[in-house]
């Protein structure tokens, strides 16, 4: 009997913040299912370039040099993603920043919230209107080629993925991070918005909304022993996440096997957001 394969074989994936962490690992995965992937880094290049080497090179992974923290940015990053392998077909919007010292709503300045919208949700917004108008653009073609098949419509059939990385934040708050848990927020809606507009179209659109994962950006936090006590004991799991436990639902997403999943979020945090 055949196995049930989590395959995106001859697509091509943009996947932001893919120099460590949960992105990393989703440019692993994602590789290892058979997608050429594109990502971007800001500082890091070594250590993005020797992921891309590990990847399969410049034919099959490639790291792209790219600060997201405007519109205008994210716009960018999908014109290199798409000039470096002629295409895409999946978009998984990772990248974020975080603040890790508590800072409450009195204190907090203009600037921290501006940075953390510009970063978490307003590149995002450039990322979605040029990922959204180059897969309309690749189905246009598609149907010029097949003229056949256009005058059948897609029957419903998914011509491309975008996944959103939000949070339990998003959903439940998170207090002395009123910046990062409204960015996650609009996510949430962005992503219910997206699916109503474009699920016609063929583009499916869902969300993947983790808690603790032990990453970089969350190490400082669960280093600290009576920090690290309290968040456990808020996850019914009784531990943070891997990367690759995220990663995982965001390719299976990407998949046909998710084919009739859209506006979707996908709770990946061992339970925390029903405790909270």
């Amino acid at each position: 009997m055949a196995g049930v394969s989590l395959l995106v074989e001859n697509k091509v994936a943009l996947i932001t913040g893919g120099s460590r962490g949960i992105g990393a690992e989703t440019v692993r995965l994602f590789t290892q299912a058979g997608a050429r992937v594109a990502f971007n880094y800001r500082h890091a290049r070594e250590q993005a370039e020797t992921l891309a080497r590990e990847c399969g090179g410049p034919d099959l992974c490639v790291a792209i040099e790219q600060d997201l923290s405007s519109p205008a940015q994210g716009r960018a990053l999908v014109s290199a993603a798409v000039r470096a392998f002629g295409r895409l077909d999946a978009l998984v919007a990772n990248h974020g920043i975080w603040q890790a010292e508590d800072v409450s709503i009195a204190a907090m300045s203009e600037t921290q919230w501006r940075r953390t919208l510009g970063v978490n949700l307003d590149a995002v917004f450039g990322l979605v209107q040029a990922a959204v108008s180059q897969m309309d653009l690749q189905q246009a073609a598609s149907q010029q080629e097949d003229p056949a098949a256009a005058a059948g419509g897609n029957h419903g059939q998914a011509t491309g993925h975008i996944v959103l990385i939000s949070s339990t934040a998003g959903q439940r708050g998170e207090s002395y991070h009123a910046d990062y848990a409204v960015t996650k927020g609009a996510l949430i809606s962005l992503t219910k918005s997206l699916s109503s507009e474009l699920a016609p179209r063929g583009i499916r659109v869902n969300c993947v909304a983790p808690g603790w994962v032990a990453t970089d950006m969350s190490a400082s936090a669960l280093n600290d022993p009576r920090l690290r006590a309290k968040i456990v004991n808020g996850i019914p799991i009784g531990r943070p996440a891997s990367p690759r436990e995220i990663a995982g639902p965001v390719l299976f997403l990407c998949t046909p096997l998710a084919g009739f999943i859209s506006g979707e979020v996908l709770n990946v945090n061992g339970g925390a957001v029903l405790v909270g």
